[in-house]
């Protein structure tokens, strides 16, 4: 049996028909950059989290860049982010000069550590620390209470690195809407996916939508007359209308996932396997479910794989001992939950149209190498 991380035939099949028409309107139209589509989908996504502003822009690697280049953020400054993560969170903050300062994870949720947070703020450094990037990993919110009290008394601004949370609630507030930005993305392989690259940044202020608006389109506010040095960070009207159907479809996509998870969590029930840990502030949408071994992860995903299982490993190497970022000084060691995380985390399929067969075969196959391997 051949199972992949995730099907988009499956996904797409059903509302093939209404994406090919919205698809020929804006060909019909040539309207391919920003305009009306795209304007429709932002008012959209403002609905559905509840935030005041939402700004389609290129992709959520510069959904990131944006909202630090909106806040303020300038070269030389020190923007925490965590250790375990997609390298875009910290890649996003060195694009526009400014310095990631890396912070352990919790070892429960795989998110930002406030113990870490604080160490690094409260300890005399050269960093210049002027933003945090908290990471909703996997598809659960980080303890946004908990980082916006260190902002405030700190004096610090936040974006919400929401790439794998779009839909996730923390008291029952929308990822993304409790920070000075959100950043999303919408990768094709995310909950709410496009047939492309594209992006969007949430935010409750209107100066600061004012200032992505201009930042995303070459710095115009009218065309020709440039306030800012901006960036060519524009969204699409093809992707606004492809991300415009499927959003209809999210929260459908997102309780199956968290049924698939509780099948899961029952039938892996007992194992020295660790299923995903769900604190009670926050809602998980599953982008990733993220299992944790006693053993080295690599030979659980390759048992996986070989039995025809797409299991991969989110993340093998921290941030921190990148060789991108070796410029920074970190160094083995500095941050152990992560890296014990990067050792022993590996992910099963949880796509909302896995039938019931291949979750058995799935289960089946975690099972079988628990015996042979762990005991």
């Amino acid at each position: 049996m051949k199972i992949p991380a995730l099907d988009l035939k499956k996904q797409i099949a059903p509302m093939r028909q209404e994406i090919d028409a919205a698809i020929k309107e804006v060909i019909d139209n040539t309207s391919f950059i920003l305009g009306a589509q795209v304007e429709k989908f932002e008012q959209h996504v403002a609905e559905y989290t509840g935030a005041k502003y939402a700004v389609g822009v290129s992709n959520g690697t510069d959904a990131i860049s944006l909202g630090l280049l909106a806040l303020g953020i300038k070269a030389g400054d020190g923007v925490i982010c965590p250790a375990f993560t997609y390298y875009a969170t910290a890649g996003a903050v060195a694009q526009i000069g400014a310095r990631p300062v890396f912070a352990d994870i919790d070892p429960d949720t795989y998110n930002i550590s406030l113990e870490s947070i604080e160490k690094i703020l409260t300890k005399k450094n050269k960093f210049k620390i002027k933003a945090i990037i908290p990471v909703h990993l996997y598809g659960m919110c980080a303890d946004m209470n908990g980082i916006l009290k260190l902002t405030a008394k700190f004096k610090l601004k936040v974006i919400e690195d929401m790439a794998q949370a779009f839909g996730a609630e923390y008291r029952s507030k929308k990822a993304g809407t409790m920070g000075d930005c959100g950043a999303v993305s919408f990768y094709p392989g995310k909950n709410l996916g496009a047939f492309g690259d594209a992006g969007l940044i949430l935010t409750n202020k209107k100066t600061v939508a004012k200032k992505l608006k201009i930042l995303r389109n070459q710095g115009n506010e009218n065309n020709y007359y440039h306030l800012v040095l901006g960036r060519n960070n524009r969204l699409d009207a093809i992707q606004a209308v492809v991300l415009d159907i499927k959003l209809k479809y999210l929260d459908e996509w997102n309780k199956k996932r968290q049924e698939v998870a509780r099948y899961y969590d029952k039938d892996l029930a007992g194992l020295p396997i660790r299923t995903p840990f769900v604190p009670s502030y926050s809602t998980h949408i599953y982008h990733q479910y993220t299992l944790r071994a006693p053993v080295s992860n690599k030979s659980f995903v390759e048992h996986l794989q070989a039995n025809g299982i797409d299991s991969r490993v989110f993340y093998p190497v921290p941030l921190h001992l990148q060789k991108c970022f070796k410029y920074l000084g970190y160094k083995a060691g500095d941050f152990p939950q992560a890296e014990a995380a990067a050792k022993q985390v590996f992910t099963l399929p949880i796509y909302p149209d896995l039938t019931g067969e291949e979750k058995d075969y799935i289960i089946q196959s975690v099972r079988e190498f628990k015996e042979k391997v762990i005991g």
